[in-house]
């Protein structure tokens, strides 16, 4: 694993932008697998910026994305496939049919399942998988276990990860329970992973994740096995590394 210290969240947000553009650029219809949340909203906004500028032609890049909730309309503003329309698809010349996520609409958690499996089998291996990490070291919506998991498949959200995302939401009611995700073994076929991290208040879960055991309790552990992995996380985030 490469560790690139960044001195805050700007910094965080430029450099991992640039290993992302420089993709791009080296290939430009690769495969992205792109990410949600608060973490990667500076790094999309970067990415905008250079497109903007006419350093960066999306035309040809096709993307995958980690998760969706389950329940949310696409028009819903807290539904992930809205959350990237927001920050990056409506923003570049990507064309939207190359933009795939899971269908948080469709009910029937089997189905939806194995349609994004068939997906992401038809695209192949991604290029380069974006990740954030949770607080208790999830990846994706791939929460604390007893094993790792495989394919897409429905999760139960666990109480800190719905705490987490209470934020985004005006009542904790109106938080969704369940969510569909891309699954570990996914993941881990990526030919390269770029996980970004910032805050004091992951800098615990950073320790554990990256320099201490693997195990399903801590999801993100896995990536240690990973033959291709960036970490870029701000001085904070590493202040217990």
């Amino acid at each position: 694993m490469k560790i690139c210290r960044a001195k805050d969240y700007n910094d965080m947000s430029r450099k991992a932008a640039n290993l992302i553009s420089a993709q791009i650029i080296m290939k430009p219809d690769c495969v992205l697998g792109l990410a949600t949340g608060s973490t990667p909203v500076g790094t999309y906004r970067q990415l905008v910026e250079w497109y903007n500028k006419g350093d960066l032609d999306f035309s040809e890049v096709l993307t995958v994305n980690l998760d969706e909730y389950k329940g949310l309309t696409r028009e819903n503003p807290q539904s992930y496939y809205y959350f990237m329309n927001e920050n990056l698809f409506g923003k570049v010349n990507i064309n939207k049919n190359r933009t795939f996520l899971p269908d948080g609409t469709e009910p029937d958690s089997g189905k939806a399942c194995e349609n994004y499996n068939e997906i992401l089998r038809a695209v192949g291996d991604v290029d380069l998988q974006l990740l954030g990490l949770g607080h208790n070291g999830h990846i994706g919506f791939n929460e604390p276990g007893e094993s790792f998991s495989t394919e897409t498949h429905c999760i139960d959200l666990s109480e800190q990860t719905i705490k987490a995302n209470a934020r985004f939401f005006e009542t904790m009611e109106e938080v969704p329970r369940q969510a569909y995700t891309m699954g570990i073994k996914t993941i881990m076929s990526a030919r390269r992973i770029l996980i970004i991290v910032s805050g004091e208040d992951k800098a615990e879960i950073v320790k554990k994740a990256f320099f201490g055991p693997i195990t399903p309790q801590v999801p993100a552990s896995i990536l240690q096995l990973h033959r291709n992995v960036t970490l870029v996380a701000d001085e904070a985030a590493l202040s217990k590394c």
